[in-house]
């Protein structure tokens, strides 16, 4: 354990490493690569305080938490060369493990396993659950969850049920990942094991409604994109303007065409770039054809379509590309905007790379953040009168361009098919973005409901008793000649 924390402190020193960075070594010593695993020690005091030592240089580099991997012993006694071989291979697996990993979400693992730890510790159990009876583990299950639903581990507040569920998951799979075990999952199932599913489900009973965000029409980014045609604009507020024009109606998360204030790199989504970027201009024939990425800014702000390409995105799929026509409105295409956006970064650098939420003022390069996403749309609902219709400021945020972008498509009478391919869902949870609540789906349906059909049931009869009936009826049944022949 000694000799991976100096070595640490070397690579430190040499390698200038990134916050953020992903970084694996290798041991031959079982015992130090579990305790930096699980960043604990069962019995060793000495590790104990290695290990905090790790932890903290960890910590003020600002890197992923550290993987190390186990060298077997049986490759000590490999020739170089071949050690050297199994050596990579390791190390092309782990890349392929961190990869796997969403930064946010090992991040979020992390936090509730050191909780759990700290939980463990003191009611003297085994972090993992190792060599306890089934009574004691159920009874440190349930206090930690309780702990977390009440916030006693966390901020402080009662959260929900979904949120004590994040938190035993994490539980769980890091157990998983170091054991091959899933103590709180009912074996060869996804599902929690009697005890926790009965639980969480009582917790969300009582749970109050969730208050999603409300969408919002094309007016409130047309509102946006006026404030920066407005004399004496910033670069910032058009860069707004026009960025929430195109997210509405190309239905864009908000990750992919903004940044954040911390932590970009903590999610797989990768954001529009000026490579992404394709521009299309109809031909003398009235088809489409695509536009060099050095076409003249004349002709990309006259193009008649444009492509924006996603490498990567919250649901895995690589490479989608969603494209919208020319509505012929000018300041308020879409298809303007983005060439409003991809002009203005051209003409400041020439790196494909750079984010379509750039821009340049005064020299100094910025991006469009979701909170200026969020203040601009506020403040335009607030001036539209929302509230008047019943949609609260509070509840007006930066997905409710991506929700009103879905229900604009809906009211206007396309289909489920063509909204789904448009915001790139994988499911149907995007059918919870069309909302019934709003007027116009119910418009005109109590007139409907207002008319008498004068129906007749056509299984009537079909399941009565008629013994009574016909018990004393005669019997009378005639039979004609070229029938009894």
């Amino acid at each position: 354990m000694a000799g991976l924390l100096l070595l640490w402190l070397v690579m430190e020193e040499v390698c200038q490493l990134k916050s953020g960075t992903h970084v694996a070594l290798f041991s031959d010593n079982s015992p130090t690569v579990s305790w930096v695993n699980r960043l604990a020690s069962r019995n060793s005091k000495v590790a104990d305080q290695l290990i905090r030592a790790l932890a903290l240089r960890l910590k003020v580099a600002g890197v992923s938490p550290l993987s190390t991997l186990h060298i077997p012993e049986y490759l000590d006694g490999l020739p170089t060369i071949q050690k050297d071989y199994f050596e990579d291979l390791l190390r092309i697996a782990e890349e392929g493990f961190a990869n796997g990993r969403v930064a946010s979400t090992t991040s979020t693992r992390a936090s509730y396993w050191k909780k759990w730890c700290g939980h463990c510790q003191s009611l003297r159990v085994d972090p993992y659950l190792q060599d306890i009876t089934f009574r004691k583990k159920c009874y440190t299950i349930k206090t930690f969850a309780a702990a977390v639903r009440s916030g006693r581990v966390g901020g402080g507040r009662q959260v929900r049920s979904g949120t004590v569920s994040t938190a035993l998951s994490a539980v769980n799979t890091t157990i998983s990942l170091e054991l091959n075990q899933q103590p709180l999952k009912v074996a060869g199932s996804k599902d929690f094991i009697p005890l926790i599913s009965v639980m969480l489900k009582g917790w969300e009973k009582t749970d109050p409604p969730v208050e999603k965000k409300m969408p919002v029409e094309v007016d409130v980014p047309e509102y946006v994109v006026k404030m920066g045609m407005q004399p004496g604009a910033s670069e910032g507020t058009k860069a707004t303007g026009d960025s929430c024009l195109f997210a509405f109606y190309y239905l864009l998360r908000v990750g992919e065409y903004t940044v954040k204030g911390t932590r970009n790199e903590s999610k797989q989504t990768v954001q529009f770039r000026v490579k992404d970027v394709t521009f299309f201009k109809k031909d003398a024939a009235g088809r489409l054809r695509k536009l060099p990425p050095n076409a003249s800014e004349e002709d990309i702000m006259s193009a008649d379509a444009a492509t924006l390409r996603l490498e990567n995105q919250k649901n895995g799929w690589k490479g989608v590309c969603i494209s919208h026509h020319s509505n012929g409105l000018e300041a308020y295409d879409p298809v303007r905007a983005v060439g409003r956006r991809y002009v203005h970064i051209r003409s400041h650098t020439r790196d494909a790379d750079t984010f379509l939420s750039a821009y340049f003022q005064d020299g100094e390069r910025k991006d469009v953040r979701d909170r200026d996403i969020s203040v601009a749309l506020k403040l335009a609902a607030g001036a539209l009168d929302y509230p008047s219709r019943g949609i609260p400021i509070k509840r007006i945020d930066t997905h409710s361009l991506r929700i009103g972008g879905a229900n604009a498509l809906s009211l206007n009478g396309y289909s489920k098919h063509q909204i789904q391919k448009m915001g790139r869902w994988r499911g149907e949870t995007f059918l919870e973005y069309i909302r019934e609540s709003l007027s116009d789906f119910s418009e005109g349906m109590s007139s409907a409901m207002k008319k008498c059909f004068g129906f007749v049931s056509l299984e009537s009869g079909c399941y009565n008793d008629v013994t009574n009936l016909v018990i004393g009826a005669e019997y009378n049944v005639t039979v004609s000649a070229a029938s009894a022949a």
